[in-house]
Formats: structure tokens, sequence, C-alpha cells
């Protein structure tokens, strides 16, 4: 299979590409050919060479949120991030495109249907944004992560595969990942990561608590690059024996598997990942929809609510010592906290990758 893949913006939109291509490697190591298209420095260029596969820049930008005076110049570098897809595509030669949505992968989705190239595009969060709805009409088919999505999309556009996600998450054992990561295997273990850039207000709400948390857990802390600076002149004010429980990283690679791993509880925003890997590895959580990114990750949120596999908590509550509370009062619950494990457990879906990488064979062109 000759495969062009392209999604960027967050690892959330990121990792499930890599899941699928990990998945169609396994499956077909000499005969798959693939390239991830993107932007030139952007997250997802970084873990696509982290991950071994070819990578090819392109021009794009996105139009929400832009000021009136910057639209033209953004269109214009989305038409030559168009005509240098179709150059691709022409020199690559795909069988099939597969994306993830976003302003990331327009230009080649409409590359790709110019050439009469299908592609698939799959939407990892619950609903989806602007720019897929607008892309869903140039792909062949729509692969969602949730039954409810199907509802926003043409009849017989969509199918649910699940979300993707690292076949290591659903092997991955807790008590190897702490002793990797240097965690105490008895302790009671949190993780708070706010995505890949770090979540600023949710860094604020752990510092001004950290000596309460540590008396409670350990906390494995994944700060992003910006805040990890005063949070380490925080920990060095902690006495020596609370510094010892609290594991501060700007960013993890391969070793997040790990931090997910070893956790017992994590904090965090509720984008597209959090609803594929927490279940994926049965991990409860207290999910912090970002107040800012639309309505997806308070559906996300809701999403897990529902099925009994978190906690949701609003942005604002950070600053009224909730997060605190909330920590405390499920780590004193054993039961509740075996519950909420039990329902993102039930939310796995372990063939999500299978479904994908069966349905891109469906939609590609003979060879």
């Amino acid at each position: 299979m000759r495969l062009l893949v392209s999604g960027g913006g967050t690892g959330g939109h990121v990792y499930p590409i890599l899941a699928v291509v990990e998945h169609l490697r396994n499956e077909n190591r000499s005969s798959l050919k693939v390239c991830y298209v993107g932007r030139v420095s952007g997250i997802e260029e970084n873990l696509a060479t982290r991950a071994g596969v070819p990578f090819h820049g392109i021009r794009t930008a996105s139009l929400r949120g832009s000021r009136p005076w910057a639209v033209p110049y953004r269109l214009l570098e989305v038409v030559w991030g168009t005509v240098q897809a179709i150059r691709l595509v022409d020199g690559f030669a795909p069988q099939v495109v597969l994306a993830t949505g976003g302003y990331v992968c327009a230009p080649l989705i409409i590359a790709a249907w110019i050439r009469g190239v299908p592609s698939l595009v799959h939407l990892p969060d619950l609903a989806p944004g602007l720019a897929i709805r607008a892309l869903a009409r140039f792909a062949s088919r729509v692969a969602v992560s949730f039954p409810p999505s199907r509802g926003f999309f043409a009849p017989g556009k969509a199918v649910v595969t699940g979300y993707p996600v690292r076949s290591e998450l659903f092997r991955a054992d807790k008590l190897a990942a702490r002793d990797r990561l240097g965690l105490d295997e008895r302790e009671k273990t949190l993780l708070v990561f706010g995505g890949s850039q770090g979540a600023h207000s949710i860094n604020l709400a752990v510092g001004e608590v950290l000596s309460e948390l540590l008396e409670i857990c350990q906390v494995l802390h994944i700060s992003g690059e910006a805040d990890e600076p005063w949070l380490r002149a925080r920990r060095d004010r902690l006495t020596q024996e609370l510094a010892g429980r609290y594991s501060l990283y700007a960013y993890l690679h391969q070793e997040m598997i790990d931090a997910l791993a070893g956790a017992d509880l994590v904090v965090g925003r509720a984008g597209a990942a959090s609803t594929g890997e927490f279940p994926a590895l049965a991990l409860p959580s207290i999910l912090i929809p970002y107040p800012y990114a639309g309505r997806h990750q308070e559906l996300n949120a809701d999403y897990m609510v529902e099925n009994g596999a978190a906690v949701k908590m609003g942005d604002a509550d950070l600053r009224t010592g909730e997060l605190l509370r909330t920590v405390a009062e499920l780590f004193e619950d054993p039961e509740k906290l075996t519950g909420l494990a039990d329902g993102a457990c039930r939310l796995a879906q372990p063939e999500a990758t299978q479904r994908i990488a069966d349905l891109l064979r469906e939609v590609a062109r003979p060879n």
C-alpha cells in the first residue's frame, strides 16, 4: 500500500495516525510505503521523525480566529500548500490518504480530491470542528471514534472505528513503568498532564497546593516547557522528603507510555487523546476542558463522565482549591476510584487500529 498521512496540532491528532501506520507496518512491512505530510517544525514533524516515518513539509494556515486583514494572506498559504500537496500526490502516487482533520491536513485532502485519490478522515474527538466538517465533503469516508459522532455526517458517510492508540499502551506494566521512572511502586501516584504545550492554569493550581498534594500521593507532573522553570524552583523550596515525591518533566516522548501506565489517577485536559489513551490503560481521570478550544473538549469530557470513566472540573474551579479536594476524595475512596477505572476500561477499543486499517484497504484504489 502507498499511503499519505496528515494531521497535527496536538498529539491527539498525530498519535492515532502513527498507531495506524505502526499496525500497517506490522502487517505489510515490505509493501507499505508511507509519508507524513504536515507543517515544517510542527509537532507532527517531530513525532513522525521519532517514529521513523518519512516527513514532507508543506505550507498551511488556520483561518480560525484570524483578524480580517490576515485572512487573504492565510488563504494564500492554504492555496500554496495545496499546490505543494498536488505535486506530492503526483510524485508519490498514493493509493489512499489518511488524515485526522484540522487545518493542517486541508491541503492534502483537497489535493487528493483534485487528483481522484480516495481519502479517509478520522475524527478523534466526539464532535467535529469547522475544518473537519468542511473536509469531510472531500473524503471518501469518515472514521469516528464514538457512535454519537455519526450524526454529524451524511447517512452512510461515517463508520465507527474507535480511537486508535499505540499498541504499547495495551501491553504496559504498572510496576515496570514506575521502576523506569524512579517512582515508588507502593505509593498512590497522580499524573498531571496538560497536553504537549502544558496547561498553565492546571500548573498554577498544582503549584499552589503542591505540598498538600505530596502529603497524599507522589506526583508525576508533565508541565510543558514554559512553566517548568518556576515549578522546578517551587520544588526546590520543598522539604527533601516531599521533593523526592515530585517528578517534574517539561515533556516526555516514548516515556509518556510509562507515565500513563504508572499512574493511579490523571489530571488533564479533555483532548482527543484522553478519550482513547486513558481507557486503554483503564486509567481514572479528572478532566478539565480547555475553555478556549470550542466545545469539543467539553463534549469529550461529558462523554467520559456519562460512561463512568472520569470526573469533570471547570477551569475556573482550579482557582478555588477544588483540585486538591477532588484528588483527596478519590484517593480516600478506593471503591469510587475502582469504579472510574472500570468505566474507563469499558470504553477501551483495542480493535480500532485494525478497523481503520481495514477501512483504508476498502477505500484505497487498486495498486
